[in-house]
């Protein structure tokens, strides 16, 4: 049973930083690409950030130079360092498991498994 659970969003103002966090379990997760998207109200759910079983990394444009998606696969656990946050970051932040032959990118079909969100709000 695959879970990915996570935390560290909240409150903060613009300009401010927030570091979430995923933790993977039932998952043989340093095997896969793992992700990061987020959704506000109305809008579809967007990739933000992918990190390959190799290390490598993708970013939507909106994020780059500020957000840095990492993982520790000791722990496993996905982590996404937020910086200079805006108004517009404003979302529910999901955690994302990708599974054999995916591709590692910011298309949410890449993607099996996910978490619940974790709710970020920049003022």
């Amino acid at each position: 049973h695959v879970q990915l659970v996570e935390s560290g969003g909240g409150s903060v103002q613009a300009g401010g930083s927030l570091r979430l966090s995923c933790a993977a379990s039932g998952y043989t997760y340093s095997s896969y690409c793992m992700g990061w998207f987020h959704q506000a109200p109305g809008k579809e759910r967007e990739g933000v950030a992918a990190i390959d079983s190799d290390g490598s990394t993708s970013y939507a444009d909106s994020v780059k130079g500020r957000f840095t998606i990492s993982r520790d696969n000791a722990k496993n656990t996905l982590y996404l360092q937020m910086n200079s946050l805006k108004p517009e970051d404003t979302a529910m932040y999901y955690c994302a498991g990708g599974y054999i032959g995916s591709r590692c990118d910011l298309a949410a079909t890449s993607y099996n498994y996910w978490g619940q969100g974790t709710q970020v709000t920049v003022s």
